[in-house]
């Protein structure tokens, strides 16, 4: 081959290589991005677009209106590592045999908490398992680039999201909560601390902006995770002037608590610190939401927003309400599992759309591939359906049993249940005696009224179908605790009610008083009962 050939040759090479990579990055460019956000321990009603009229979330209303609103979208689980593991894995609870929150007392060891109660929780996995194949590990076998900032809880070293399919890891260890809270100076060993003072979340939203910017021209799947709105419940001054002054022109209720069955719940939507919290994490959203227009990918970005489990109106920090709904945050009724959940389609003509669709958030998983047209693993989302045809406007005619399994206390008074939802009804089982409620959907008073006396045969198929389903996945049961003290149970209890209701009733009226102030420091202010 002489010279000219060889150079002729090479330039047809280039020629061609250049073709085939541009041709490549042209396919790359035009897969659809994903953002999926998912806010902690945020309520159905803790949002203006789902009928708060004290909290301020313009970004997510926005969001919302236009894509497509699920008004029966759940967590598959009332707390959260739970509900992370069913969005990661497409499997529910029972299956993928993380039940509780990754720390949580089980076994005898559930004696320290002196509540003395009639069960020890049940055994459960305590970090995600490595036989799943995550969502993140089937968007980035398919070409995408992966991403994760915030709260993971799923496990701790060898089980972190780079462990689990994700390039990036921004925040993301053990922990359920902010060590050191949502100001710097924090305690994270995978997010440093820049500038003292610095928000958590709004830090958080700018790692995201920032890796949607330098990724703006390759198929991305960013999931964005608060450890917002999770306690410690903490705003700025500024913030807590704005929405106690908000409380006090709406009318500051008498009372805001009542007795649940074991604990008190909260009854009215009036904390201003966490009407804090939650605007900065609408804030938050904002920041993400703006990169995606300012990099001109927004019209090719499909946008999740959902929460892990109900708002915490009880236990943890008594922090909202999420009535008319009942319970909350380790309930069984729909205040635990119910969630705002949106899904965004920009090229969908679906916008403000709602659906009653019954869709759970192992459904994200499959859903996601096939709007991004990548294969879908049946095998591995067994219990998750791809929702795109009701996103298309089409029907989706599936009905199918949703299943909850708790066997364990929740810190907030949840009691050791497993729930199945099927045909616009819910039956609930409770292991401490085995009694079980049954409820019609959909309705936003249904768990206060149970209709199990005046239905029950279908109770009885409904219990039957639970209990088979549980038998097939192996579920892990709690079991009766031999030491089991009545006398010292009543007292737990009364103590709560004497004790603990009118204390709440303090605090709040305090956190509402103008000269309120919870330390020197604003940027560490909470509201905890101890």
């Amino acid at each position: 081959m002489n010279q000219i050939t060889r150079i002729s040759f090479s330039l047809i090479l280039v020629f061609v290589l250049g073709c085939h990579n541009k041709e490549k990055a042209l396919k790359e460019k035009t897969k659809p991005n994903v953002l999926f956000i998912l806010v902690d321990d945020l309520g159905y009603h803790d949002l203006g677009v789902t009928g708060s009229t004290f909290y301020e979330t313009p970004n997510v209303d926005k969001l919302a209106h236009e894509g497509m609103m699920f008004t029966q979208g759940y967590a598959a689980s009332r707390v959260c590592s739970p509900s992370r593991a069913s969005i990661m894995t497409g499997k529910f609870t029972a299956r993928h045999g993380i039940t509780d929150w990754i720390g949580a007392k089980s076994g005898e060891d559930w004696r320290t908490r002196n509540r003395h109660d009639k069960l020890l929780p049940a055994s459960y996995k305590m970090h995600l398992p490595n036989e799943d194949i995550t969502i993140a590990e089937a968007f980035k076998t398919n070409g995408y680039k992966t991403f994760f900032a915030g709260k993971w809880h799923l496990g701790g070293e060898g089980s972190f999201p780079e462990d689990h399919g994700f390039d990036i890891n921004i925040g993301g260890i053990d922990a359920g909560s902010p060590r050191g809270g949502f100001f710097s100076p924090w305690n994270n060993p995978k997010l440093s601390n820049k500038e003292q003072g610095e928000n958590l979340t709004l830090r958080l939203a700018n790692e995201t902006a920032d890796f949607i910017s330098k990724h703006k021209d390759t198929a991305f799947f960013a999931f964005l995770s608060f450890y917002a709105v999770h306690a410690p419940i903490q705003t700025t001054e500024e913030k807590w002037k704005k929405f106690r002054h908000k409380a006090d022109s709406l009318g500051i209720a008498e009372s805001g608590y009542v007795m649940e069955r074991v604990l008190p719940i909260r009854t009215v939507q009036d904390n201003p610190v966490y009407a804090g919290l939650v605007e900065t994490m609408d804030d938050a959203v904002g920041i993400v939401l703006k990169a995606l227009k300012d990099n001109n990918i927004d019209d090719n970005t499909i946008v999740v927003f959902t929460s892990d489990n109900g708002g915490v109106a009880s236990g943890d920090n008594y922090a909202t309400s999420n009535l008319p709904l009942r319970g909350g945050k380790g309930y069984q009724w729909e205040g635990g599992i119910r969630e705002p959940y949106f899904i965004k389609v920009p090229w969908l003509k679906n916008r403000g759309a709602k659906t009653d669709f019954p869709a759970v958030n192992t459904d994200f998983y499959p859903t996601l591939l096939d709007l991004a047209n990548a294969p879908l693993n049946p095998e591995q989302h067994v219990d998750g359906l791809s929702l795109k045809p009701l996103l298309e406007g089409k029907e989706l005619e599936v009905t199918r049993p949703l299943y909850w399994h708790y066997p364990h206390y929740g810190n907030q008074g949840g009691e050791p249940a497993s729930i199945i939802q099927y045909e616009g009804w819910k039956l609930i089982h409770y292991w401490e005696d085995g009694h079980e409620e049954l409820y019609k959907l959909p309705s936003e008073e249904h768990d206060h009224l149970n209709v199990i006396d005046t239905n029950t045969k279908l109770a009885n198929q409904l219990s039957e179908k639970l209990m088979q389903w549980l038998q097939s996945v192996g579920a892990n049961y709690p079991v009766k605790d031999s030491e089991y003290d009545a006398e010292a149970h009543k007292k737990w209890h009364l103590n709560n009610v004497s004790k603990k209701l009118p204390s709440l009733e303090t605090q709040r009226i305090e956190t509402l008083s103008k000269d309120f102030k919870p330390n020197e420091n604003w940027w560490k202010s909470k509201l905890t009962v101890d």
